[in-house]
């Protein structure tokens, strides 16, 4: 039962956030921006306390978004008409997601902006990247796009089992794909992949998903995952 209550509090905490990107604009905004600034880190190779700067700032940013909109939806529960407390409640939400997003634009200016005076020259080289940050930004957009296709598609189930694509099964993908990059040896490739194929033959089984799903997943995974290595991967 414990193991079950734990399954079903990520499942709640995942409906939230696709709550948040189906009905709030400004989310779906922040998560856009969020995958263009992993890719613009893999691309200009910043530093890894640069890198955990980026993603602290995303996070608040995301962050403060989910509690503006909890606000909201709390505040519309209980009251009917105007309320000036009500505004002020909104109006303070909105000013934590606006200080968030100035923090971020900082951070941003702060990691990105000599790199981007520098940008011609960059782009006349072609980026080299540890296969560590490399597989971490991959397997974060690899999560955010099935997070994104589950909230616009809601093909039954839940955040955690059913609906499509096999989240699971995509993450497993793209880890199996990054792997078979970083060793270059076709053995350890093969393992990998029978390795993902088996996450998603139990998700078969278990009656989770189902086989488009499963197939699905799995394509979002390498596909992703390819082209982030194609791009970055020397």
């Amino acid at each position: 039962m414990r193991s079950r209550s734990l399954l079903w509090s990520f499942n709640y905490a995942i409906d939230g956030i696709a709550y948040a990107l189906r009905t709030q604009r400004n989310m779906r905004i922040h998560v856009a921006t969020a995958i263009i600034v992993l890719f613009a880190s893999l691309f200009f190779r910043i530093e890894r306390a640069e890198f955990l700067g980026v993603v602290f700032a995303v996070a608040f940013v995301l962050v403060t978004e989910l509690v503006n909109t909890a606000i909201e939806a709390t505040v519309d529960i209980v009251t009917e008409s105007f309320e000036p407390l009500a505004k002020v409640a909104k109006d303070v939400a909105a000013g934590a997601v606006f200080v968030s997003a100035i923090t971020a634009l900082i951070v941003g200016y702060i990691v990105f902006f000599t790199r981007l005076t520098h940008v011609a020259d960059i782009l006349l080289v072609r980026v080299r990247e540890t296969p560590l940050h490399i597989t971490v930004v991959a397997l974060a957009v690899t999560s955010l796009a099935v997070l994104a296709m589950k909230a616009f598609t809601r093909e039954g189930g839940t955040w955690v089992r059913g609906g499509w694509p096999s989240g699971h099964t995509a993450f497993a993908a793209a880890g199996a794909a990054a792997i078979g990059y970083i060793t270059g040896n076709a053995t350890a490739t093969v393992i990998s992949l029978s390795v993902a194929a088996l996450v998603g033959q139990s998700r078969v089984e278990s009656d989770a998903h189902t086989i488009p799903q499963v197939v699905w997943g799995g394509v979002v995974g390498l596909l992703i995952t390819t082209l982030i290595f194609q791009l970055f991967w020397v």
